[in-house]
């Protein structure tokens, strides 16, 4: 005679727990995409004379792992993450990393144009300042890191 009733349905609550543990926890990013690449959230809005791209993006280190790509309808966001915690003691109970690429694109609200493109990377959030202007171009731009 078994001590725990029988429970059909037991294995897959601790099946649905480790899937949504999963999804949640284990990535330093908000969501994880199709393709084996992690997806970035972005707030979108938009003032009088600019839009303006906030995303969180916890983890970049230098401005070489992420790139921007400006286009009159459309925001591009790639990169990189590469974050290792180490801690030197005797008494390690766990120890992460996380190394993966990412990639967005939006359409935007308004044309804009990429001279003028400000982009700054702070606590972990990545801010991408597009002015309001119409005309056809295109162009790489640097981020800001404070």
């Amino acid at each position: 005679m078994p001590l725990v009733p029988y429970e059909p349905f037991r294995h897959l609550d601790n099946w649905r727990r480790e899937w949504d543990r999963f999804f949640t926890n284990d990535f330093p990013f908000v969501h994880f995409g199709g393709q084996g690449t992690g997806r970035v959230s972005i707030d979108l809005y938009e003032t009088e004379n600019e839009v303006v791209a906030s995303c969180e993006i916890p983890g970049l280190e230098k401005k070489e792992d992420v790139s921007i790509d400006v286009d009159r309808d459309s925001l591009s966001i790639s990169g990189t993450l590469n974050r290792v915690n180490e801690v030197k003691d005797e008494r390690m109970h766990r120890q992460e990393r996380y190394f993966g690429r990412f990639r967005r694109s939006v359409a935007l609200p308004s044309p804009v144009s990429s001279e003028g493109v400000s982009a700054t990377y702070k606590n972990g959030v990545l801010e991408v300042r597009m002015p309001k202007l119409k005309g056809d171009s295109k162009k790489k731009i640097d981020v800001e890191f404070h």
